[in-house]
């Protein structure tokens, strides 16, 4: 086993404007590998709620707001707390409807 993990990065997802209403959306596609560090840009107008399930809300994200969720980015070894790979995440509107640019998710993962 190699000490030396590289961070590497799956493609941005995104889901625009239009796709943003009052029940959940998926922001892209799955994860398609165990994730190490997350952020979610919520580049729209308005506050929108992002959930790990598509059922239960899990946190609000402000207009313009951001968050780095950096799960597991300093371990060195393939074992330990990962963002499962399989993963989506989804949004939704809180009542006030987005009238301008997405919500984007981008993901890092390590490789060997």
């Amino acid at each position: 086993m190699s000490l030396a993990i590289r961070l590497q990065v799956e493609p941005v997802r995104s889901l625009a404007f239009g796709g943003i209403s009052g029940v959940y959306a998926g922001i892209g596609t799955a994860m398609t590998r165990p994730i190490r560090m997350i952020l979610l840009q919520n580049l729209t107008d308005q506050t929108v709620m992002i959930s790990f399930d598509g059922i239960i809300d899990h946190f609000p994200l402000a207009a313009s707001g951001y968050i780095v969720l950096d799960i597991t980015a300093n371990k060195t070894i393939d074992t330990g707390f990962f963002l499962a790979e399989g993963q989506r995440f989804y949004v939704k509107d809180l009542g006030a409807a987005c009238t301008s640019e997405s919500v984007y998710v981008t993901v890092f993962y390590g490789s060997e």
